[in-house]
Formats: C-alpha cells, sequence, structure tokens
C-alpha cells in the first residue's frame, strides 16, 4: 500500500527541486523531515508540506503506521513556463522563462523484519 501526495505548479525551477529530493529519497519519513528543515535551500520549505500531506494521507486515508513510512519515490517533471520580456538597451527585450514544477511523493511501510 502506498500513500501520494502532488504539488502543482510550484513557482522553482525543477532543477532546484531536484537537488533537494535527491537528499530525502527512500529516507525514514522522521530523517527525511530533518533534512527538509535543515537544509538551506528555496525548495525545501515546499517539499516539507508536501512531505507532511503525504504523511497525513499515509495516516488518514489509508490507515498506515506514520512511523513506520519511509520516501519510497519522489520525483519532479517540469510544468508551463511563464514567458515574460526584459526591456534591454537600444530597444531590444530579452526574454525572462520563469519555470514552474510539478512534484509528486510516494510513501510506503517498511516490512518488520
Amino acid at each position: 500500500m502506498e500513500a501520494r501526495a502532488y504539488l502543482k505548479y510550484a513557482r522553482i525551477s525543477p532543477r532546484k527541486v531536484q537537488i533537494v529530493l535527491d537528499l530525502i529519497r527512500s529516507k525514514p519519513v522522521d530523517l527525511a523531515t530533518a533534512i527538509l528543515k535543515h537544509t538551506p535551500k528555496a525548495a525545501s520549505h515546499e517539499l516539507l508540506k508536501l512531505l507532511n500531506s503525504a504523511v497525513a494521507n499515509a495516516e488518514n486515508n489509508h490507515g498506515m503506521n506514520p512511523e513506520a513510512l519511509y520516501v519510497a519515490e519522489c520525483f519532479v517533471t517540469p510544468g508551463p513556463t511563464l514567458k515574460r520580456i526584459r526591456p534591454v538597451s537600444k530597444g531590444r527585450a530579452f526574454r525572462i522563462l520563469k519555470r514552474t514544477s510539478h512534484v509528486t511523493m510516494v510513501l510506503k511501510e517498511r516490512e518488520e523484519v
């Protein structure tokens, strides 16, 4: 059994999110929470909220034990890009790409051995 949580249209580049996701992949939930709280990256705050949402989904919707959960899968895909224009010298315009991200987090229960 697994519990999923999604973060869609987050206004942060997928490259920046991927760096933080690599830190918590396949870690227990309590360790992943500690890593996210103490990582000074822009994506950490949003991913911590997503992790808490996934834990709540597991506990309330699937009846899973929150102490036995671990981050089974977490990945980011690019969302739509907002295109903006920045005026520069001699009447020209440079394109600014404001990238968005869709993040998926899957939690599973560890089997007791």
